[in-house]
């Protein structure tokens, strides 16, 4: 009998705990575009990403030159001519592709290393949102498929917190 009825009490202590539970949703998405640093920082990514894109042409513009001085040498040039600028040129194409991947992976880093910070004060200003609130949990807005009326959606609490309009 008395088994029964802690059976009875852990099933239901739960289930009280979980009635009480206030959940919250945050679109930090919206958030992140109207941050004001996520726009100077997409400004320092497109200076940097338009630097690469100059450098990319240049290196592209020497190659079509000199593969275009290839195609133009006589038919009595000898091979060892030949082939010597064929390599150049064979050179020249795998360093323009090691600089497109390389500056690919920098952008990607710059990227990584603009936006953290920025991620890092929202997920703050989330959690203290939530620890001032007293969420049980707060979820990503776009993720639900469903939103009950008891969930808050706390957006405009986390945009004040960072002083967002």
């Amino acid at each position: 009998m008395i088994k029964r009825i802690l059976v009875a009490i852990m099933i239901a202590l739960p289930m009280i705990g979980f009635a009480q539970a206030k959940f919250a949703v945050v679109n930090s998405q919206a958030i992140f575009v109207d941050h004001p640093d996520t726009k100077a920082a997409q400004e320092q990514l497109q200076a940097a990403a338009q630097k690469f894109q100059d450098e990319f042409k240049k290196l592209s513009d020497e190659f079509d030159k000199k593969y275009a001085a290839f195609q133009e040498l006589p038919e009595d040039t000898p091979k060892s001519i030949r082939d010597r600028q064929m390599g150049e040129i064979q050179n020249m194409n795998n360093s323009i592709q090691q600089f497109r991947l390389n500056a690919d992976e920098d952008l990607q880093k710059q990227q990584e290393q603009l936006l953290a910070p920025i991620q890092q004060k929202i997920a703050d200003a989330v959690q203290a949102v939530g620890k001032e609130g007293n969420y049980t949990f707060i979820f990503e807005a776009q993720m639900p498929n469903y939103v009950g009326a008891d969930v808050t959606d706390v957006t405009s609490l986390v945009r004040s917190k960072l002083g967002i309009k």
